[in-house]
């Protein structure tokens, strides 16, 4: 576990940074500029980054006021990652997935809430059928139009409507098996010009927000994804609520 955060003010909400960082990789870069950002403007957090090896079965997550699951895929332990996303789902911690980790959010429902045998093709590309499928269109390095559904938290974080979001992804959800996510409870709150999933959240969960682009692409030092910022936010409620039962 490497902590990102110079600060040590006692009492800071915890997040953990869940992914197998690389130095390669613009996301992984940008996160820490976007939260020493937040920090200057009075919302800092104190974070932990948590490669995928580094998820042991007794790792008690509930230590943590935020969990952000990130892009980099395929996870090295895939299963580590999807039984942390777990914790987060069923403790009411705020959770946020973007890219590999939206991918993952809805591998974890689909197998824990819904009972299917759902599969990634990235890291198994026999498999039948599986819920993470090649996207018709690659997303790799692209800008694309989101379409954010009122009334949902995607809409209070970046208002209903069209915006446009940058992604560099190869894989989305298969379509076909949407129907059963959302029966379960899953709301699909963002999609794409032909109707794909781009956001998906669950409406009885404090927050737990996933997006196939990359929010952390669109930050920098002078300006911060308001999702990024939502998310930050529900860390700080959540550290709040608990000093209060404290």
């Amino acid at each position: 576990m490497q902590r990102m955060t110079s600060l040590s003010l006692p009492g800071l909400p915890r997040v953990a940074l869940i992914g197998d960082r690389a130095d390669n990789v613009l996301a992984h870069q940008r996160i820490p500029v976007a939260l020493a950002a937040l920090a200057r403007a009075g919302h800092p957090v104190d974070s932990y980054w948590l490669g995928s090896t580094a998820i042991g079965p007794d790792l008690d997550v509930a230590g943590f006021d935020g969990i952000w699951v990130l892009p980099g895929t395929p996870y090295a332990d895939a299963n580590a990652v999807l039984r942390t996303i777990t914790a987060a789902r069923t403790g009411g911690i705020p959770l946020l997935g973007t890219c590999g980790g939206f991918q993952h959010m809805l591998l974890e429902f689909a197998r824990e809430v819904c009972g299917l045998d759902a599969r990634h093709a990235e890291s198994d590309p026999d498999a039948d059928a599986p819920l993470l499928r090649p996207l018709v269109c690659s997303l790799m390095g692209e800008e694309d139009r989101v379409h954010v559904a009122p009334d949902t938290l995607a809409a209070h974080l970046l208002g209903a409507g069209p915006s446009t979001q940058r992604y560099f992804c190869s894989y989305g959800l298969d379509e076909a098996q949407r129907p059963v996510l959302e029966a379960h409870g899953l709301r699909i709150s963002g999609t794409a010009d032909d109707g794909a999933a781009r956001i998906a959240e669950l409406p009885d969960h404090p927050f737990a927000l996933g997006t196939l682009f990359q929010p952390s692409l669109a930050s920098d030092a002078t300006f911060v994804h308001p999702v990024i910022a939502g998310f930050v936010a529900a860390v700080q409620a959540h550290a709040d609520r608990g000093t209060a039962v404290a």
